[in-house]
């Protein structure tokens, strides 16, 4: 008995380090797999970042005379004849005073920029708003700048290509209203070109009130060297040819068909801006507001605080005439309906 509870001692005297060497193998090929993965991860995240970076600085491909204009040229052919088709043949459109659109788009005075403004029902507004029957939506030449999300359509080297030949420029979301590319968009504004905005910021599917607007619609206004035209367009429909939550909670793979469109354009909104700005300094004076050193503007020289009073007043008049026409549209909406 005593031999063989020494022999069992020894046996698991032997096994006992074995063991325990073996575990803190298993832990160490754990770690080892653990920092892997994470050099790994952080590989990924830096080609994804440099991949981003790529994508965004492609302002050559932005340029008209690149490789002639024929990539910019076959790219709005494509667009053009996938948002005719879409808005024409798969749904029925109705825009309400499209006059006063292709007049400012076809032939208003050399040199005077033009910024529309509209909500934001859905993914594809942009370019389907623009393939109603009579609009030059293939024309590159005419065709708007839109100032376009990052994270969507810069997500990698084609589509920042292909985006940026559709006369797209890159905002980061958050990135405030001084991020560079805003830059881009002013000088686009600068040189007498169409740009167009979703002041909301963001998609919204709801029969609601037009929401608070972002400022980086109204600091372009300000800076532009001449005063831009604003043109506000209120539509409704969108959202059901290409709703966010259709398919498994997501947006359907196609646009969908026998829907009802309809687009209103307002008039062009008028701003008093040296009266304006004189309120903006007088009423900064009482505030106390947060500074982010935001860069002075000249020759008027506001500075942050009459900065943000004045982007305020201006985000507020476009919201107004945007929530009139909204609220114009479906009224005239419901009595066509009550007629019928």
């Amino acid at each position: 008995m005593n031999g063989g509870e020494g022999k069992s001692r020894c046996v698991e005297n032997k096994r006992r380090p074995n063991g325990v060497k073996g575990k803190g193998k298993g832990k160490g090929k754990g770690r080892k797999r653990k920092r892997k993965r994470k050099k790994k991860k952080e590989k990924e995240k830096v080609e994804e970042e440099i991949e981003i970076e790529i994508g965004i600085g492609m302002e050559w491909a932005a340029r008209g005379n690149h490789m002639g204009g024929i990539p910019r040229k076959m790219v709005f052919m494509g667009v053009g004849a996938f948002a005719k088709t879409v808005s024409n043949l798969l749904n029925t459109t109705c825009v309400h005073n499209p006059h006063t659109l292709l007049r400012l788009v076809n032939s208003r005075p050399p040199g005077l920029p033009l910024i529309t403004v509209s909500n934001h029902m859905s993914t594809l507004d942009d370019p389907l708003m623009w393939g109603f029957k009579g609009f030059p939506v293939s024309d590159s030449n005419l065709a708007r700048w839109v100032l376009a999300a990052e994270d969507i359509c810069f997500k990698n080297p084609f589509f920042s290509y292909f985006f940026r030949l559709g006369k797209c420029i890159p905002i980061t979301r958050g990135g405030g209203i001084y991020q560079p590319h805003m830059d881009e968009a002013l000088q686009r504004l600068s040189d007498g070109e169409w740009l167009h905005t979703f002041p909301e910021g963001k998609v919204s599917q709801e029969d609601a009130p037009i929401r608070r607007l972002k400022w980086g619609t109204a600091s372009l206004i300000v800076r532009a060297p001449v005063t831009p035209i604003v043109l506000p367009i209120v539509h409704r429909g969108f959202e059901e040819v290409m709703p966010e939550k259709y398919w498994f909670g997501r947006r359907p793979p196609l646009p969908l068909w026998n829907k009802s469109i309809n687009i209103f354009v307002g008039e062009p909104i008028e701003f008093d801006l040296p009266k304006m700005k004189q309120a903006a300094i007088s009423m900064s004076r009482n505030l106390s507001l947060p500074k982010t050193g935001w860069p002075s503007i000249l020759p008027c020289g506001l500075d942050e605080a009459s900065q943000r009073c004045l982007y305020s007043a201006i985000s507020d008049q476009i919201h107004s005439v945007l929530e009139n026409l909204r609220v114009f549209g479906n009224n005239l909406l419901h009595s066509k309906a009550l007629k019928s």
